[in-house]
């Protein structure tokens, strides 16, 4: 009996996958590392070749468990990340250039100074940014030898991880994405459902080599016999992993705002209709389905989580746990405030000028007090952004619901609620995400969804409203160093 969905979530920092039914029951999990490369200041990359080798590995890890049970596959993944490879070859021809890289900020910078933004803003309801994928099409036309002549030969295939994870599921077959991945690359009119011709032109990237955009339940193709899942196993389900979590968050109506606490995090809510941000968010598709369109509001913040991992490293311990362990060993952080505009700061700021900095130390600083201080940051962080959408929503937001790897760490999520002033709703099931893409799969083949009750720990604020105010206030003030 064909029951289970094999749900991929392919995100910056590993690959996981679960088997999963319709009642929302994991059957079983897997997951493979990858690693970033930062080849120069600014930079980042990963090779296109392991993002798809970590799939190949975790769908063998899952295949003999669920051995003539699988109805479907489906696909949600790390976003705006750009991947360039020969249609003849199936190659790739670079490495893949991620979201966090800001290699083309120059270019950026002068579109930005001859006036474009309103126009990019207007189609695709994003600001002109080195994080998404269309200056570094552009980029890459310019600078990554032999990209041009592909493109001039109609062989070149430019897509974000998920068409990329296509191709080679199906050997070729289908080049395609998914409408909420299309309007993350800032050459999507979000209006006409349509690349733009006059954006592709405006940053250089050439029409002819992307994706054809689809429903996010569309029916994606077969599988090949590339993996161990036997060929012709349909791939019905493809979502940005940010708006895959809001999917499975059980999110359908505008009103509840999800935060995933990633390498970097997203903060995502649903709208009406596009939304044009008055404070440095930005207007998306959370997903095209069969019921229509979902719009979103979204805020983006470059280093998240990987901060602690940052800090964890400077200081010379294990990692994140050990931080957070060593974090608690102070009742605050002696004044020291961590900013890590490690790779310029996101949203709300949008600052690619910005540099990682720590202020605010005496002779008194111990290593536990820049513990804490990388911890406040990633709350900080969320709560600058969580306060724009506030703003562009024009009502309170109720409280936070909250996925991702880091918010495993209780004290953290603590320390969000707290210098939010609202409920931190923490799902207990960590792979949201591909809960969510597998419950767009499970409805797009007829067999329902596997969205259940969330099972959440709440967290509420047990902060007073000076000590919030203040503790802001701080966080501001560290944030405009950072930024001069």
């Amino acid at each position: 009996m064909s029951d289970l969905v094999l749900a991929i979530d392919q995100g910056t920092t590993n690959t996981k996958a679960v088997l999963v039914d319709a009642a929302g029951v994991i059957h079983a999990r897997a997951t493979s590392a990858l690693t970033t490369d930062y080849p120069q200041p600014g930079w980042a990359e990963q090779s296109a070749d392991a993002i798809w080798q970590s799939v190949k590995t975790v769908i063998a890890a899952l295949v003999p468990q669920g051995a003539g049970r699988i109805a479907a596959l489906a696909i949600a993944n790390q976003r705006e990340t750009l991947v360039l490879w020969d249609a003849r070859s199936g190659r790739p021809v670079a490495p893949a250039i991620l979201w966090q890289c800001r290699r083309s900020a120059a270019a950026c910078a002068d579109l930005l100074t001859a006036g474009h933004d309103a126009r990019v803003v207007g189609l695709t309801g994003l600001g002109i940014n080195p994080l998404f994928p269309a200056s570094k099409f552009g980029w890459s036309m310019d600078h990554v030898p032999g990209v041009a002549d592909l493109a001039r030969a109609g062989q070149l295939r430019a897509g974000t991880v998920d068409a990329w994870l296509l191709w080679n599921l199906t050997a070729g077959a289908s080049f395609a994405t998914d409408a909420s991945n299309a309007s993350r690359t800032q050459l999507f009119d979000t209006q006409r459902l349509e690349w733009s011709a006059g954006l592709c032109a405006l940053f250089g990237a050439p029409i002819g080599a992307l994706p054809k955009v689809m429903a996010s339940d569309a029916d994606f193709g077969l599988t090949a016999d590339t993996t161990a899942l036997p060929a012709g196993i349909p791939i019905r389900a493809m979502m940005g992993d940010s708006h895959a979590a809001l999917y499975g968050h059980g999110v359908r109506t505008p009103g509840a705002v999800k935060a995933t606490f990633g390498t970097g995090s997203s903060l995502m809510t649903l709208t009406p209709a596009r939304v044009a941000s008055g404070h440095g968010l930005s207007g998306t598709i959370a997903w095209r389905d069969r019921t229509g369109i979902a719009y979103a509001l979204e805020g983006n913040i470059t280093v998240s989580a990987q901060a602690a991992a940052f800090m964890a490293g400077l200081l010379g311990l294990g990692g994140a746990t050990a931080l957070s362990d060593l974090a608690q060993t102070v009742p605050d952080s002696g004044g020291v405030a961590f900013v890590p505009a490690l790779a310029g700061l996101g949203a709300p700021h949008w600052d690619d000028r910005a540099t990682g900095l720590v202020t605010g130390m005496t002779h008194a600083t111990l290593p536990a007090h820049l513990a804490r201080a990388t911890l406040e940051a990633i709350a900080h962080q969320i709560a600058d952004v969580f306060a724009a959408m506030e703003a562009d929503t024009g009502h309170p937001l109720a409280d936070l619901r909250a996925d991702g790897g880091a918010t495993g760490n209780a004290f953290l999520m603590q320390m969000q609620a707290d210098l939010l002033g609202r409920p931190v709703l923490r799902a207990e099931v960590e792979e949201v995400g591909a809960l969510g893409v597998a419950a767009m799969a499970f409805a797009a083949i007829g067999m329902g969804s596997c969205v259940q009750q969330e099972r959440v720990t709440v967290f509420a604020p047990d902060l007073s409203a000076a000590s919030r105010d203040a503790a802001r206030q701080s966080w501001a003030g560290a944030v405009a160093r950072a930024r001069s």
